[in-house]
């Protein structure tokens, strides 16, 4: 109602300011001029509502991964997750987004550093936008963590932080969005369907994660000597499920927030999303129940999940019929994807890299599939070729850096301190101290 009654006095003073001076009504000109206004100013506040809605992705962030993983971390994961937004929006404003969004030179910006764009008395759209962006550069960063939980070395953390904002995120948004502002990028260039980033955001995200999965190694005492997997379970399933509610409502600022106009697209997208979720959820507490049993609650989050990764990249060019079966490919596809990882001995306490990696490369091949105006061989070539332009980009890179930061400042903290906890070892504190957090 606030910001009903801001757009609407917003109108009333444009139209008096026109009127002003004259004795004549409003002109067809000055009226058509004070909706515009209007218009814009509803973008401007829609694009930084749904910027607030996906900032609030970081408690859900912050909260999955410390419900599905030990007590005696959980100080480490919310410092993690605070810090790779707090070191993230830094390094995006100083050099991510100029390489992201700035004047191409045909791979990356060259030119938008420190905000550069802005001038005071310009046009500040620039700042909305920028806060707009630097929400989705915070949460490629911040999927990494759960992936690398209860192991980092929290100075080799920031460091990563820093980079992925800074650099290995920015660089390929550039290929798939640099149109969106002042860039060009290659991908779009041969109509690389990406609405919000299911691969731009999720799978740049979720394939770091497995690179630092990798160079890490498992935790201790995950995976028994004769090959055999050892169940290392997460200290508070409450507060993660509460997580994926908050990543739920998020994603309503995360897919139609990216039309950055308010305008009727966002119904459409909305439904999407949310029937996306909805079925992924569905399936994989279905499938889950199948292989053991009972309704797995773990699976079931994470199903929900991967529905909202799945459906990121198509959210605006599929229809409400096929969003449903997206998310219940994707549902399916993050349960079995889990145990793959597991049977290879990758770590992954909250399962990021199924999530985030796996179910975003199916949503942006699902974008293309589903595409309302009828696949073609061209767009669906064209999905495979950012699929697996941004795997090899980002897996690499974010391996050479892990690799460098180990041989460097460290990355995995020593056995004694993994046992104890990273609360203590590393921040010198304690989430549950009434409690023993040593399980």
């Amino acid at each position: 109602m606030k910001y009903l009654l801001m757009i609407l006095t917003s109108l009333a003073c444009t139209i008096t300011a026109a009127w002003a001076g004259t004795d004549d009504a409003p002109t067809v000109l000055s009226n058509a001029e004070a909706i515009k206004l209007v218009q814009t100013h509803a973008d401007y506040v829609w694009t930084l509502i749904a910027a607030a809605l996906v900032f609030f992705m970081q408690a859900g962030f912050a909260l999955v991964e410390a419900g599905f993983t030990r007590a005696k971390n959980a100080v480490n994961i919310m410092m993690k997750n605070l810090m790779d937004f707090s070191m993230g929006s830094l390094f995006y404003w100083a050099i991510g987004f100029g390489l992201m969004f700035g004047t191409t030179n045909g791979f990356f910006g060259t030119n938008g550093f420190f905000l550069s764009d802005f001038k005071v008395g310009g046009d500040p759209w620039v700042l909305a936008f920028w806060m707009f962006q630097v929400v989705f550069a915070a949460t490629a960063a911040t999927i990494v963590s759960g992936a690398m939980a209860e192991r980092t070395k929290f100075t080799g953390y920031l460091v990563y932080s820093a980079v992925i904002s800074a650099l290995i995120y920015p660089i390929f948004g550039s290929w798939a969005w640099g149109s969106l502002f002042h860039g060009s990028g290659w991908l779009e260039g041969l109509g690389f369907i990406d609405f919000a980033g299911s691969t731009v955001v999720h799978s740049v995200g979720g394939w770091s994660a497995l690179a630092g999965a990798i160079v890490l190694g498992p935790r201790l005492g995950k995976y028994t000597k004769d090959g055999g997997i050892k169940p290392i379970l997460g200290h508070n399933i409450p507060l993660a499920a509460l997580g994926v509610f908050i990543l739920w409502i998020g994603w309503f600022g995360f897919n139609p927030g990216s039309t950055t106009a308010a305008n009727k697209d966002i119904a459409m997208i909305f439904v999407n999303t949310n029937l996306a979720a909805a079925a992924g959820c569905v399936v994989a507490m279905i499938v889950s129940w199948l292989k053991f049993g009972k309704p797995e609650v773990g699976m079931s989050l994470n199903g929900a999940l991967a529905g909202l990764v799945g459906i990121t990249a198509g959210c605006a060019n599929v229809t409400p019929g096929s969003s449903i079966i997206i998310g219940a490919i994707a549902g399916c596809l993050v349960f079995f994807s889990v145990l793959f990882f597991d049977k290879i001995k990758v770590d992954d306490p909250v399962g990021a890299v199924s999530v985030h990696g796996v179910c975003g490369a199916w949503g942006t091949l699902a974008a293309g599939l589903f595409n309302i105006g009828g696949p073609t061989m061209k767009i669906v070539s064209t999905q495979c070729i950012g699929i697996v332009s941004c795997f090899a980009w980002t897996f690499c890179t974010a391996f050479i850096l892990f690799k460098l930061i180990s041989g460097t400042i460290g990355l995995r903290v020593p056995p004694e301190e993994e046992v104890e906890g990273l609360d203590s070892t590393e921040h010198g504190g304690n989430a549950y101290p009434d409690f023993s957090p040593n399980h």
